[in-house]
């Protein structure tokens, strides 16, 4: 082994062990496998790849207990994506992932680098990306740091995909006090793929050129995956140096420019250069061809002077990609980059050894063996304990309104109910011109360009579930996200997760972690949606205080005819509404009108019956095929009336609806959070021989009114207007942030 330089390995002390996010036994287990002590980039090196954002150490564990097959996976987790067949040769790429430390620090950048990233992930697999979402969390609203965080937030969001030109189609935003010291920015990217163009990142064959593309590194992000990894104090704000900076322009011309060259069968492999940037771009794509790479730092493309091997290699600085290309294609690649003004650099080569080395000033700085850092990397078992059972809140336990009507306007002008037009409408959501259900319905639309098919996509969780049954909730989200999916029309195919919790190192955390994933698991084996791709977010938590577990789901779907969609809107006066699924007990608790009207957040969440979601999901899916419905929309969060309510918002109709059922008292029926219903309107006529097939399924069916007027008349009271209810639940959201 050729001597290694760049620090003498006696320098290494406890402290700088610690500083990189490693225990003594970790730094133990690393002179093992050298036979030697690490020189200080070797020791950079390590930390990054044995960081939870890298190395999954914690969870990895029971991860591999989720489903992750089916006849429509073409490509499962550990890959940049996961990818499913759609038909006719055509695959859908999709994955979503967090940035939420990076995002707290510094919400513009952190969030903007966040949409950059999983982008990158996508096209990376040879897919151009056609639809983002994304999924938020923010303090409580009178917090001091949520309205600059939201403004923040909200702003890299759309900044970066609307230079991208990429439409974000959908998502969610919550506000809840868990987030006030650590909010999550977790986004999602789908893209479209011809089956015969993807691209993997192992590298297949020894002595193949591996090129660096994109911009160039500087000092931005260094000790970012290192710094997602821990837990937040006080003194959080000066972690502000480890936040990437982003150029969306940049990475447009990247995307270009990948694509381009994916035409011309030049590569070998591809690697985005995210968390950890060329460490762990390397290391993945030499472990997964069971290769080494060498590499020659001293070519890499810099935009600062004086960089060290331990910079380069931790720099997270943003559009960048690694490449292995096929012998002999170096010209051809270069020239596509060249135009695209790209930098471009040849800066090493596969080998046989199972070995990363780096030369740096005409010296070796690194020789480390790659099994340690990728496959071989700690994989622990922590120790967990159940979340203790949450009793049933029954509704006589829960008090009722003086006025139902009264309850109804405070919940759908609540912070969790209220309209997101203020968010989405600074999002680019119809560039392309493929999308054919904007967001705030219940799941975004793209339509695969130049097909009668579209991609339904929908973000969900609900964190209180989770709080309260672990299991459950986990059960609920994916049971949500399949019942988004389905009231468009579509197929749900598959999911991504975003799994995002406290300190696993502390037994109540990380059984909360197990409990979610077991429901998770529960969930897609029996609806089918099995798991091919995500992330993992540990150690969201400050000074001890975790957030609410929040695992959240990104689905999938397919509708096949995209002119059989439905939205969830009104369209004829004199339809029937019907409420179809499983049965009705009223569940209140961790219900959103426990919480906003009498300030509760108590009880076990409301039980999930999977086989009732799915038979529930079948036979609402075939009445959109058949097109025997005109509106179709999930009861969630608030129950009937708020469903209702968000069926009438925006639009001239109105409804004249009966809550009535002798066993459950009114506000149970009315904000009950009974899973697997949904809220349809058909023709009158209809209604009949609809309800007899839904019975013959097994189904629960309930007459609850009808369309008509301008108003919302509720058990014969008091009509409430339609506009003033649309007023109520579009003005929250634009007040709080001071828009006009």
């Amino acid at each position: 082994m050729s001597k290694l330089t760049q620090m003498d390995t006696a320098e290494i002390t406890p402290e700088m062990v610690k500083e990189h996010g490693l225990s003594p036994e970790e730094y133990d287990v690393i002179v093992q496998r050298l036979n030697r002590a690490p020189n200080y980039t070797e020791l950079g090196i390590f930390s990054v790849m044995w960081s939870e954002h890298c190395s999954y150490k914690s969870s990895r564990f029971h991860l591999a207990k989720l489903p992750t097959t089916g006849p429509q996976v073409i490509q499962g987790p550990g890959e940049n994506a996961g990818i499913i067949d759609i038909g006719d040769g055509d695959a859908a790429v999709f994955k979503m992932e967090s940035h939420n430390h990076p995002s707290y620090i510094e919400p513009y950048q952190g969030a903007a680098t966040g949409v950059g990233g999983i982008m990158r992930d996508v096209f990376t697999m040879g897919a151009r990306p056609v639809a983002n979402m994304n999924a938020l969390r923010f303090g409580e609203p009178d917090h001091p740091k949520t309205q600059h965080l939201v403004g923040g937030v909200v702003a890299g969001i759309g900044g970066y995909g609307n230079c991208m030109g990429v439409p974000t189609v959908g998502g969610e935003t919550n506000f809840h006090a868990g987030y006030n010291g650590n909010i999550l920015v977790n986004a999602m990217t789908v893209g479209l793929v011809r089956t015969d163009k993807i691209f993997l990142s192992a590298p297949s064959g020894v002595g193949n050129p591996v090129v660096y593309v994109g911009s160039k590194t500087g000092r931005d992000g260094i000790h970012g995956a290192t710094m997602a990894s821990a837990e937040f104090d006080d003194d959080s704000d000066e972690k502000r140096p480890t936040v990437q900076v982003g150029d969306p322009f940049t990475e447009k011309l990247l995307l270009e420019a990948c694509l381009e060259l994916m035409q011309e069968d030049a590569i070998d492999a591809i690697q985005d250069m995210g968390a950890a940037g060329l460490t762990s771009s390397s290391i993945e794509m030499a472990d997964k061809g069971g290769l080494g790479i060498t590499m020659n730092l001293d070519v890499v493309p810099q935009r600062e002077q004086n960089m060290t091997a331990y910079e380069m290699m931790l720099s997270e600085s943003q559009e960048r990609m690694l490449m292995v290309l096929k012998p002999g294609r170096e010209a051809e690649a270069k020239a596509i980059f060249d135009k695209w003004g790209l930098d471009f650099a040849v800066i090493g080569e596969t080998t046989d050894t199972g070995r990363l080395i780096l030369d740096h000033n005409g010296e070796t700085v690194c020789d480390i063996p790659i099994r340690p850092l990728a496959d071989d990397a700690p994989k622990y078992q922590r120790p967990w304990v159940p979340t203790p059972d949450a009793a049933v809140l029954s509704a006589d336990q829960v008090p009722a309104p003086i006025d139902i009507g009264e309850a109804l306007k405070k919940i759908i002008a609540s912070p969790d109910i209220a309209s997101r037009r203020w968010i989405y409408e600074q999002y680019d959501y119809t560039v392309m011109a493929d999308t054919v259900q904007i967001p705030g319905g219940d799941a975004g639309v793209v339509r695969v360009h130049g097909t009668n098919k579209a991609l339904a996509i929908s973000t969900d969780v609900t964190p209180r579930y989770c709080q309260a049954g672990p299991l459950e909730g986990g059960r609920q989200a994916v049971a949500e996200v399949y019942r988004n999916i389905t009231a468009v029309g579509a197929k749900p195919l598959a999911i991504t997760d975003c799994l995002n919790f406290g300190n696993p190192e502390r037994p109540e955390i990380m059984g909360q972690f197990v409990g979610c994933l077991e429901g998770i698991g529960e969930a897609c084996r029996i609806l089918d949606t099995p798991v091919i791709s995500g992330n993992v977010s540990l150690y969201n938590e400050t000074n001890g205080q975790a957030i609410p577990p929040t695992p959240a789901i990104g689905g999938v779907g397919l509708l096949k005819d995209a002119s059989k969609m439905t939205t969830k809107h009104f369209k004829a006066e004199g339809d029937a509404i019907l409420v179809i699924g499983g049965g009705v007990t009223g569940h209140l608790g961790q219900s959103i009108y426990l919480r906003e009207m009498h300030g509760r957040e108590e009880g076990a969440p409301p039980p999930v019956d999977l086989e009732m979601e799915l038979k529930a999901g079948n036979f609402v899916r075939g009445l959109i095929t058949e097109a025997r419905v005109n509106a179709v929309h999930d009861i969630s969060d608030g129950g009937l009336l708020v469903a209702v309510s968000e069926m009438a918002l925006g639009t001239a109709l109105g409804a004249d609806i009966t809550v009535d059922d002798a066993n459950t008292p009114l506000h149970a029926l009315a904000f009950g959070e009974d899973q697997a219903r949904y809220v349809v309107t058909l023709a009158p006529g209809d209604v009949t021989s609809v309800t007899k097939a839904a019975e013959a399924a097994g189904l629960t069916v309930s007459a609850t009114g009808t369309v008509c007027g301008s108003s919302l008349t509720i058990n014969g009271c008091a009509p409430i207007s339609i506009d003033e209810l649309t007023e109520l639940n579009e003005d929250w959201l634009p007040t709080f942030m001071g828009a006009e």
